[in-house]
C-alpha cells in the first residue's frame, strides 16, 4: 500500500485515536489498499475497539491465506456484510463480526461447538438447571448451574440430572475430543 494515500492517512488517524500498537498498524498498512480500506470501513462502521481490530486483522489474514481470498472479498461476503450493515448496537455487531470471523477461521471447531450445543439443547433440562459450555471450547470443563429456591426444586433438579446422566457424560466426551 502506498504510505501517503488517503486510505493510509485515514488508517493512521484511526490508529492514533485508538492507540493501536505500531506492529498492528504496520500489518494493516501492508495490506493491499482495497483490503486496508475495506477493513477501515468495517472498523468505523462497527466502532471496533483496539483489541477487536487486532483480532480481526489476525483472523482475516489467516482466512485470506487459507482460502486464497482477498480480505476485501471476505469482508464483502454475505454473512460478514450482513453483520456489518445489520441492525443492532455497534458493540453487539462487533462481537458477532468477530464470532463470524472465528467461525470462518476454525470451521471444524465451530461445527463441533454447534453439535455440542444441539446435544445440550436436546437435554431439555428444567429451568433450574443450566449447562454452561466453555467459551470457544477453550477448555474441556462442563459447568452445571443449579438455581433453586426450595428443597423440592433441588430434588427435581437433581432427579433431572440423574435421568440425563448418560447424555451429560456424552457431552463431556465430546468436549474432551475437541
Amino acid at each position: 500500500m502506498i504510505e501517503t494515500s488517503p486510505t493510509a492517512t485515514a488508517i493512521r488517524a484511526w490508529a492514533a485515536r485508538r492507540y493501536l500498537p505500531e506492529t498492528h498498524l504496520e500489518r494493516w498498512l501492508a495490506l493491499e489498499e482495497s483490503d486496508a480500506a475495506a477493513l477501515l470501513a468495517v472498523a468505523e462502521a462497527l466502532r471496533l475497539r483496539t483489541g477487536q481490530l487486532a483480532s480481526a486483522l489476525e483472523l482475516l489474514e489467516e482466512i485470506a491465506l487459507r482460502e486464497r481470498q482477498m480480505i476485501g472479498s471476505i469482508l464483502s461476503g454475505n454473512d460478514v456484510s450482513r453483520i456489518v450493515k445489520g441492525a443492532g448496537s455497534a458493540p453487539g455487531r462487533a462481537r458477532s463480526f468477530l464470532e463470524k470471523l472465528r467461525a470462518l477461521r476454525y470451521p471444524r471447531l465451530t461445527s463441533a461447538l454447534e453439535r455440542i450445543k444441539a446435544e445440550v439443547s436436546d437435554l431439555r433440562l428444567p429451568s433450574q438447571v443450566r449447562v454452561l459450555l466453555p467459551r470457544d471450547l477453550g477448555s474441556d470443563e462442563l459447568k452445571i448451574q443449579l438455581t433453586v429456591r426450595s428443597t423440592s426444586e433441588l430434588e427435581a433438579a437433581m432427579a433431572a440430572l440423574e435421568e440425563r446422566k448418560s447424555k451429560l457424560m456424552r457431552i463431556i466426551e465430546l468436549l474432551a475430543g475437541c
